[in-house]
């Protein structure tokens, strides 16, 4: 089943502000995990970036389409203002070493939910349309761990890329059933953060692999 999206004025508007909002976020999730590493500005700005347009522009880059940020400027001057305001914010308030998680939790949320609808006005199947929206959630904090010297969350965490399945997928059947796009958007996008959270409120977590002993 292939389902285009003819992208029209209203669902480019909506794209673009889920998309930046993702940017800001996953942003802000970069440089808190980051900050923890004692990184300089620079340091902190590069993986701001790669957190918070990586997941993006692997996907751009997969539908063959221009990459969002060199298109429009305004994404990379997002993710930028985001990184030096937290680095600034980090200074002058306590911040919780865990609370990285949350702006990274709307960060998956928002854009795999962003990554859905890209790939659905690209003319992707449908559910290669669903996971392209869990690589452009995911991708940025896989990028943002492997600069951070650390083990990736994706693999490690409590249910994360799961839900963001689960919420691309949710996303897709709005878009089937003809619910408005914005109205899919807001449910789906909340779905994903809402699960992701009590995933880790309640440890919630796949199976791991092991072997017969």
């Amino acid at each position: 089943m292939t389902m285009i999206l003819n992208p029209t004025p209203a669902l480019l508007d909506v794209l673009y502000w889920i998309t930046l909002v993702a940017v800001v976020v996953s942003s802000a999730s970069g440089v808190l995990k980051a900050g923890f590493k004692q990184f300089d500005l620079f340091g902190v700005i590069i993986i701001a970036i790669a957190t918070g347009l990586g997941g993006g522009s692997l996907r751009d880059m997969l539908l063959d389409r221009d990459v969002f940020w060199i298109a429009d400027q305004v994404f990379f001057i997002a993710s930028l203002a985001s990184a030096i305001l937290i680095f600034i914010l980090a200074r002058l308030i306590v911040i919780p070493p865990k609370f990285f998680l949350i702006p990274d939790a709307a960060g998956l949320a928002t854009f795999g939910i962003a990554g859905t609808l890209v790939s659905l006005m690209a003319g992707a199947p449908w559910l290669i349309a669903s996971f392209m929206g869990v690589m452009t959630g995911t991708m940025g904090g896989i990028f943002r761990d492997i600069l951070s010297n650390e083990p990736p969350v994706v693999f490690l965490s409590q249910l994360y890329a799961t839900v963001s399945w689960g919420g691309s997928l949710l996303f897709i059947t709005f878009i089937y059933i003809d619910m408005n796009t914005t109205l899919a958007a807001v449910i789906a996008g909340m779905t994903i953060f809402i699960s992701r959270l009590l995933a880790i409120k309640y440890n919630l977590t796949l199976p791991k692999f092991r072997f017969k002993t």
